[in-house]
């Protein structure tokens, strides 16, 4: 799926402590959701390296969503495929300078997660 620019784009970065074997079957798991799917591009990414470093490592998902996005959804479709992992991993969702951290995945923590995700301020959009 490819978004024209002016859109509103949102980008999100997702990171699992377990390496990218997580980040590929997370990747899989969000890219087979109808929800995510419909409104959201999902690739693993490197993230810049810092000074001294060659080369980036794979690790992390970035998703570009526009219309349709749901936080609600994406947070679900997160705690749904961490409570498939034998050892679940934390998950940390970062939008523009928020950071939420999924642990335990309560009711609680679900729905924190979904306000922040919905509360951030449209810095992070591209235009």
């Amino acid at each position: 799926m490819a978004w024209a620019v002016g859109e509103g784009l949102v980008r999100l970065e997702v990171r699992v402590g377990s390496g990218v074997g997580d980040l590929r079957s997370l990747q899989g798991w969000l890219r087979s959701d109808p929800d995510v799917r419909r409104s959201a591009v999902v690739e693993v990414r490197g993230s810049t390296p810092r000074p001294g470093e060659m080369g980036t490592a794979l690790d992390m998902l970035q998703l570009v969503t526009g219309n349709g996005w749901s936080a609600a959804s994406f947070v679900l479709a997160l705690v749904a495929w961490r409570r498939t992992r034998p050892q679940q991993p934390r998950v940390e969702i970062r939008r523009g300078d928020t950071v939420i951290v999924l642990t335990d995945c309560s009711l609680e923590e679900i729905e924190r997660a979904s306000r922040a995700l919905d509360a951030t301020p449209d810095e992070d959009r591209d235009s």
